[in-house]
């Protein structure tokens, strides 16, 4: 039962953006909680982590180290252009560039998994992603965003490390204090985070309620975005002759974002609209994602 609920992850995310176009009034005052939400999410990767996945990190640091590359330069600067071929207006620009320069998704070790990837390598990848988005997602944001509108790299930075680093640690001290049981790490964790990524979405589109004009332009983008990531992890790991099941890894890594954060940070440090990229995201991601991944099974088995 708890695996057929985590499958439905694209029905989670979809209901919760049914919620909140339906009833704004509701949803829309769950903005101020959309930090806490997002570090429980963080703190729930964090308590499914283990120090031996870290050492795991020298077996596999060749194609998590092209992955992480590639996830931190064609995504940021797909966005980047992306903005400027579309003429965004600066604030879905700014938000493009979040969605960019944001780690890994969790649900990208899921998608893996039902691709036949590597994943080891997966999880590899997003421990190793989020790591680095303490420094540089601010710095992205700070270097291409700037040039829409003013940004604040100190507080992104101070925002990154309180929204990611801290419950992830946290979440790793209190495992490795008390420990966990199989049941709440492989079913009712990975639940509660999918739960609370949908209610994030829901907010988020109560709140732009009254911007769906905008919709339309977001979708192009975010399409194309994702399309870049997944195709640049595929063709750049099939250029350096990887396995197939490292190349399939490579790609879904690239091409699935952690737009949770990317929605979190937009509203803290700009503004609702700056918001839309990552909530379209959300969707649109478990939607290809899956899609690829039953594509590349059959062609596995």
């Amino acid at each position: 039962m708890w695996k057929r609920l985590q499958d439905g992850f694209l029905f989670w995310v979809l209901a919760g953006a049914a919620w909140g176009w339906l009833w704004p009034e509701v949803a829309a005052p769950g903005r101020v909680a959309i930090p806490w939400a997002l570090a429980g999410i963080m703190a729930a990767m964090g308590l499914t982590l283990t120090a031996a996945q870290f050492q795991d990190l020298r077996h596999y640091w060749r194609p998590a180290l092209l992955g992480v590359a590639l996830q931190y330069t064609v995504m940021p600067l797909a966005a980047v252009g992306l903005g400027w071929a579309l003429g965004l207006a600066p604030d879905l620009a700014v938000g493009m560039v979040l969605v960019g320069a944001v780690p890994g998704g969790t649900a990208s070790n899921v998608v893996t998994w039902l691709a036949r990837g590597h994943v080891p390598l997966s999880v590899a990848m997003t421990v190793g992603s989020t790591l680095l988005c303490v420094l540089l997602t601010p710095l992205w944001v700070w270097a291409a965003a700037g040039q829409w509108v003013p940004v604040d790299p100190l507080g992104l930075l101070r925002s990154t490390a309180l929204l990611v680093l801290l419950p992830v640690v946290c979440g790793m001290f209190v495992r490795k204090v008390i420990g966990l049981s199989e049941r709440l790490r492989e079913d009712v964790l990975p639940l509660l985070s999918i739960v609370l990524i949908a209610w994030i979405v829901g907010v988020i589109v109560a709140i732009n309620h009254e911007r769906m004009q905008l919709l339309p332009m977001v979708v192009t983008a975010v399409v194309l975005h994702n399309a870049c990531g997944l195709a640049a992890g595929w063709w750049v790991a099939g250029l350096v002759r990887v396995p197939a099941d490292v190349r399939r890894t490579i790609a879904i890594e690239v091409g699935m974002q952690n737009s949770g954060l990317a929605v979190a940070l937009a509203l803290k440090h700009f503004s609702a609209v700056a918001a839309l990229p990552g909530v379209v995201f959300s969707v649109w991601h478990n939607v290809t994602g899956p899609l690829l991944a039953g594509i590349w099974r059959r062609r596995a088995e």
